[in-house]
Parts: C-alpha cells; sequence; structure tokens
C-alpha cells in the first residue's frame, strides 16, 4: 500500500496525539505502559530463545559457501513477522544477490506509513579468536546474549517484532496504530551492492512518510542519547609493487625497493601534527557543529577512563580541537584496516617482498560526498607515493555510504525522544551520531523519505570482532521504546 491512500504527513496527526496516547496505552504502572513492560519481562525467556534461534543460523553475507545460511536466515524471519500478524510478507532477491524479508501491515487509513530497515546478514567470523563463547552458539550468562548477531542486528531486528507483539498485548489492537513497513536486507555487512535496485524496483510497496534505520548504538543504559545521523563510508585497497618477484634480502638488500617500507612512509603522512586528514580538500565541504550540538553531545556522562574501558581501545587520539565524541560522530577520519606484506603467516623466508597492501577506510560527514573524497585520496596517493615503486588504488564507490543526518526539528525525533524516555525509564540524555555508516541516504532519496534512527547496540556491544554480545536489557527496552514509539508518531508533543 503506497502513502497516498492512507497516510498523511506526520505532522497531520496533530490534535488526535494526547487523546489516542491516553486511549490506547495510558499513564504509569498500571495502565498501558506498565503493561508493555510487564508483557516484555513475562516473555524474556521466550525472547531470547528466538533470538539464539537465528544467531544459530551462520548468515554471513561475504562468504559465499554461507549462500544457504542466508535463505534460511531469511525464511525464519518470516516465519516469525506471519506469526505476529503481517499480512504480507514476501522474500526479494535481486539476481546475483542475497535475499531481503519486506513485510507490510497497512490497517490505519489516515495515520502515517513508517518503513523499518535493517539486515540479517552478518560479519564473518574468526572461531579461533572468540573466547568466551563460540560465533554461532549463543549462550545467556551475567545479562547479556553472545553471539555473532545478537546484537548486530538480529537483536535490534527482533526488538521490533517484540515491541510490536508487546504493544499489541498492551493495548488489545488488532493491528498496528501506524501503517507499518520492514525491509530488512541480507547484504548490508557487505555495503549492501543490491539494495538501490531493490528499492528502484519496489518503489511503491516501499513508500513512506518515515524511516526508522535500526542498525544504530545507543550511549549507554542509563544515558540513552537521541540519534540524529550517521557518518559515510568509502572504501579503497592500494596495492605496492617492489621487485617484481620476492627477493632474498642478503642479496639485493639496501639497494632494492621495499613495497612494506614505502607503504609505512605513505601511511605516516596520512595525519598531520594536529590530527588532520591530509587528502586535498579533504575539509572544504566540512560543516563545523553548531554550538547547541556540541552541548547535547556535551550533556552526555563522560570521562576518558568510562571510553576506554567500554571501547578497549587503550588511548585516546584524534584530531585536536574536538572532544573524543565529536571526533566519533562529528569529524571525519581515515583509517587503515589492515596492511599486509611478506611473510604475515608461518616462519620468515628473509626475503624482500614483491607487494604490500593496505585496506583502508574513510568516515564521512555532512556534506562531504563519496566521489569527491575518492578523488582526493587518488590525488594524495598520486602526489605522495616514491617513485621507486609502482601501485594500484581500488575504491569502491558502488559499496560506498553517504553520509546522513536527519533535518533538524523533525516531529519524528520528537516522538523518539518521549517513546525513549517511557522506554528506558529515564530522560534523554543529549543528542548524539553514530561513527559507523549505513544506507540512509539512499533511504532518503529513493523514498523520499526522512530518516530517524534508533538501534539496541551499546559500545560494549564488541560488533565485527570476537565475542559479540547485546545487553538483555537494552534489548528489551528498546522493544519497550519502540512498543511506545508507534502511538508517539500519531501526532507531536503536547504543549
Amino acid at each position: 500500500m503506497g502513502i497516498g491512500a492512507c497516510a498523511p504527513s506526520i505532522t497531520a496527526m496533530a490534535t488526535d496525539r494526547d487523546r489516542r496516547r491516553h486511549e490506547d496505552v495510558g499513564e504509569g504502572e498500571n495502565g498501558g505502559d506498565g503493561a508493555v513492560h510487564r508483557f516484555l519481562r513475562e516473555y524474556r525467556e521466550e525472547f531470547l530463545r528466538e533470538l539464539g534461534d537465528w544467531v544459530r543460523i551462520a548468515s554471513v553475507s561475504s562468504v559465499p559457501e554461507h549462500g544457504a545460511d542466508l535463505l534460511r536466515s531469511a525464511n525464519w524471519l518470516t516465519g516469525r513477522l506471519r506469526e505476529i500478524g503481517f499480512p504480507s510478507v514476501e522474500l526479494w532477491q535481486v539476481d546475483g544477490g542475497m535475499p531481503a524479508v519486506h513485510a507490510a501491515w497497512c490497517e490505519a487509513p489516515g495515520a502515517p506509513t513508517v518503513l523499518v530497515y535493517s539486515h540479517h546478514d552478518v560479519r564473518a567470523v574468526h572461531a579461533e579468536t572468540w573466547g568466551e563463547s563460540l560465533p554461532f552458539e549463543p549462550q545467556v550468562r551475567d545479562g547479556r546474549i553472545y553471539g555473532r548477531g545478537a546484537s548486530d542486528a538480529k537483536g535490534q531486528v527482533l526488538a521490533h517484532l517484540w515491541g510490536l507483539r508487546a504493544h499489541l498485548a498492551a493495548t488489545g489492537r488488532g493491528a498496528p496504530p501506524v501503517n507499518l513497513k520492514l525491509l530488512v536486507e541480507g547484504e548490508e555487512e557487505i555495503g549492501s551492492p543490491h539494495l538501490a535496485t531493490l528499492l528502484k524496483d519496489h518503489r511503491d510497496e516501499l513508500a513512506a512518510d518515515l524511516v526508522v534505520l535500526s542498525d544504530t548504538l545507543l550511549w549507554s543504559l542509563e544515558a540513552p542519547a537521541l540519534c540524529t545521523g550517521l557518518r559515510g563510508m568509502l572504501s579503497a585497497r592500494l596495492q605496492v609493487f617492489g621487485p617484481y618477484r620476492d627477493v632474498h634480502s642478503g642479496a639485493v638488500s639496501g639497494a632494492a625497493p621495499n613495497p612494506c617500507a614505502e607503504l609505512c612512509k605513505l601511511v605516516a603522512q596520512l595525519y598531520d601534527g594536529r590530527g588532520r586528514v591530509t587528502l586535498p580538500g579533504f575539509y572544504d565541504r566540512v560543516v563545523e557543529p553548531t554550538a547547541e550540538e556540541r552541548e547535547q553531545i556535551g550533556a552526555l556522562p563522560y570521562s576518558d577512563a568510562d571510553w576506554l574501558e567500554r571501547t578497549e581501545t587503550r588511548s585516546v587520539g584524534g584530531e585536536d580541537g574536538y572532544s573524543v565524541l565529536e571526533r566519533v560522530w562529528i569529524r571525519p577520519a581515515v583509517e587503515i584496516l589492515s596492511f599486509i606484506g611478506g611473510d604475515p603467516v608461518g616462519a620468515s623466508r628473509g626475503a624482500i617482498p614483491s607487494v604490500a597492501s593496505v585496506d583502508m577506510n574513510l568516515r564521512l560527514v555532512p556534506d562531504q560526498k563519496v566521489a569527491e573524497a575518492a578523488e582526493q585520496l587518488k590525488a594524495w596517493v598520486a602526489e605522495r607515493i616514491g617513485d621507486t615503486v609502482d601501485y594500484q588504488l581500488d575504491v569502491s564507490l558502488e559499496a560506498a555510504q553517504e553520509p546522513y543526518r536527519t533535518p533538524p526539528g523533525h516531529p519524528a525525533l520528537a516522538a523518539l525522544g518521549r517513546a525513549m524516555e517511557r522506554g528506558f525509564g529515564v530522560p534523554v540524555a543529549g543528542r548524539m551520531r553514530n561513527g559507523g555508516g549505513g544506507p540512509a541516504d539512499l533511504l532518503q532519496s529513493s523514498l523520499d523519505a526522512p530518516v530517524i534512527f534508533f538501534g539496541t547496540g551499546l559500545p560494549t556491544d564488541r560488533w565485527h570482532d570476537s565475542d559479540e554480545r547485546a545487553e538483555i536489557d537494552a534489548l528489551l527496552k528498546g522493544a519497550a521504546t519502540l512498543a511506545f514509539l508507534w502511538t508517539e508518531l500519531t501526532g507531536p508533543a503536547p504543549a
């Protein structure tokens, strides 16, 4: 169902908001809010059992051998959606792509249409580095559930499903108060290469007034913050070629070009003495944060000691003149993700390698553009690489993601803030962004709908690393937030 038949703008629902909130969900422990929280407490074990079942499916999108697991994962989700009551559930798949799940429940004439976006694929694992659990054998202990995808992002998707279950149980409704759609893709962890085609091919089925992207982090359970944007992402691989073959170092040492040494010299020039990226023109489009945004970020409870303990990053560095959270959320960066040359595994052969390579990641902020950053990187490498070696630079524009920020002051942000306060039981502590990327800009431009962000991940969840885990309280309070969000979206805040 498209938005034309069932949904005016979110702000058009202004007059009914307070009446609907009291009628549909009530107030206090004995009203709808308490009923939502009680439902989620009562069904906590069932929630965790379902998440464990889903985590056991090794839906790794970057490994071709797991193609069948991606299909099993998508089918698992379709079954849960049908059990909840979604009248329309489909598998979508572009030629050569992994399966995505689409569901729609549009039985609220005159209400807004909301599309939830997330993903069911997970990152590859190196099982030998998992010391606290096995990646696809979920464990529950000490208030956490362990396993690949427990937080990123199967846990976040399941929070939506159980939030809706709690909402329907607490209110006695037979359908959501908004027209609700879901798109859970299977390729996010490899850059969503077929998402643009999916959005184009299914534009009418996905039409919405608002997109909720659930693949993000919270600041903390005690001080939840409203996420208002994501950085963009551009990946590149640089290969540097020295000798035509690996050569015994004793025979040519001191005269032969060494690609590892050349790469070291080049990477050392990536940042200047103030911690700023040296790519030409890199900061030309970067918009300085407003005093209000810096104040909202500064309002979050932060200390270096707490940051280092939660992120396990050993020390603090970065660009002068900005706080740690500003560096991570609202300033651009370039990172080296891998450096390979010589004999990285096994005994050394004592040879100068013929090739060395780095994988790098550019994190961009509004109003930087992926295509411009790619050209800046190419110009920087061409200018600074040594003339004794050859090189090849491959930039992954197809998997790149533009940065995105929710329009400031959009009423959906206020609605989400109210839902979070009801879900977490504490005031929203401030505003944040996420340092990672996501297809928010693609969703907005394809569907002509603004994007807001709500996820249940935490900095301690070890995304993309060994022993990934999710805080059970974050999942349940996140589900409660989502149970309240649908009625909050039917109108603006009270006067």
